[in-house]
């Protein structure tokens, strides 16, 4: 087997178990079915309303934590699907499927009540995706001039 096709299995791999693990956290939580579908589930449209009220509140380190970790837990999302995908254009792709999963997750809270559905993790996400995507569309950049590949070559 090549060395390129072990690469892109082990990345797909890596991509595997960072969405379990994603889900986990998000969804597949400890109350996970705890109770009937679409009974618990609380929808949150003001965006960064509950940001604001946590700052109120002088809670510093759970604004770090929430807004942080909802931009950072999509970062790997936005990088490695357009990666593994291939000729993808990254940010662009990240932005749309990046979108695509938190309206999934956030739904899915909804549904079985396992967090609070809201607007500002659906804007905080996808951000989260498109510097994913950002970052992978540099470290091509840079991987192509290495190798001495332009934008010339690639036409």
């Amino acid at each position: 087997m090549r060395k390129a096709k072990l690469y892109k299995i082990f990345g797909w791999a890596v991509f595997a178990v960072y969405l379990c693990v994603l889900l986990e956290i998000t969804v597949f939580r400890h109350d996970f079915l705890e109770n009937p579908p679409f009974t618990n589930g609380s929808i949150k449209l003001v965006p960064f309303a509950g940001y604001a009220d946590i700052l109120s509140r002088r809670r510093y380190l759970s604004f770090i934590y929430l807004f942080g970790g909802n931009i950072a837990w999509f970062i790997p999302f936005g990088f490695l699907l357009p990666y593994l995908a291939g000729r993808a254009k990254p940010p662009q792709t990240a932005a749309i499927y990046g979108f695509l999963l938190s309206l999934a997750i956030e739904l899915s809270q909804f549904a079985f009540g396992t967090g609070q559905s809201e607007v500002d993790d659906l804007l905080l996400n996808t951000l989260g995706a498109v510097l994913g995507g950002l970052l992978l569309k540099a470290y091509i950049k840079r991987r192509d001039k290495k190798r001495g590949i332009t934008n010339e070559d690639m036409k």
